[in-house]
């Protein structure tokens, strides 16, 4: 029985991956600015040597998904916290944020009541940041990543009180195993890419004009990770993030998708600029 349920819900995820979103769907997207990190020594982000001596300036960024009348907000980035507070410059990671979701939100009109999913690729603080500004929506994190904030010692990056409202069990939580179509129609769907961490997530968004949108998580960090093939030190396992990868790229191949990688500055571009959406 376990075997025909694998084999069906393996059916249901290729039939969401290859055929279009329903015409009825009104999607839009928009990618909001949450976050600016800069790295001094970027041999951390790569095992083959790749990037050693460089320094590196990336984005940190947050999307909301319109579908239909509901609101998807795809990661929180960084603390709210850190808004208008200079980087760090003797800090090997230096982190800053120009201004909150809420305010973004505010100029698009959706007020932050109106975020039913806050979907969040991984585990880490820097897509975790502003979730409980949220805390009246449903939480939707991959299963193993939410064991993370009860493991001790914590594992890199994974902040718990981030999260407290639903650690608490106060706030609607939805553990997320292997792929999961958001909204049961083939539209956006959380796509499992196991390494950066246990639990690691993409999004697909199949967006009627500009076609299908494929939002990276943490699977990478940058372009040249693709072109080298090097995983950073602190993922959780190498084979999985090459597998990941290949499969990132091999689905945005298939499906002809734009690849925004969340934390590449060069890949900003790929989307309209705020407040302007992708539809």
């Amino acid at each position: 029985m376990k075997t025909l349920a694998s084999l069906l819900a393996f059916g249901a995820t290729i039939l969401a991956l290859s055929s279009p979103a329903k015409a009825a769907t009104d999607l839009e997207l928009w990618r909001l600015d949450c976050g600016d990190v800069v790295v001094k020594d970027m041999s951390t982000f790569s095992d083959t040597f790749a990037f050693a001596g460089k320094t590196a300036s990336l984005t940190d960024s947050c999307y909301v998904i319109r579908h239909g009348s509901d609101y998807l907000l795809w990661d929180t980035g960084l603390p709210a916290a850190l808004v208008g507070k200079p980087i760090d410059t003797t800090a090997a990671i230096g982190v800053t944020l120009k201004t909150d979701i809420p305010t973004q939100l505010k100029q698009i009109g959706i007020k932050p009541e109106q975020i039913g999913i806050v979907g969040v690729s991984h585990n880490h603080f820097d897509h975790l940041g502003q979730a409980t500004t949220f805390s009246a929506a449903t939480l939707m994190i991959g299963a193993a990543d939410w064991q993370t904030f009860h493991d001790k010692p914590l594992p890199f990056a994974v902040v718990p009180d981030l999260v407290k409202p639903w650690l608490d069990g106060k706030g609607k939580l939805d553990l997320v195993t292997g792929d999961r179509d958001i909204f049961g129609d083939g539209s956006v769907m959380m796509l499992a890419m196991p390494g950066h961490t246990k639990g690691e997530t993409a999004l697909l968004v199949k967006l009627e004009k500009t076609g299908p949108v494929l939002l990276s998580g943490d699977v990478v960090h940058f372009e040249d990770n693709l072109a080298t093939h090097g995983m950073p030190g602190f993922n959780d396992n190498r084979a999985d993030t090459l597998a990941s990868m290949e499969r990132l790229e091999k689905i945005a191949s298939t499906l002809n998708a734009t690849l925004v990688i969340q934390h590449d500055p060069t890949h900003v571009s790929r989307l309209p600029t705020f407040p302007a959406s992708a539809k």
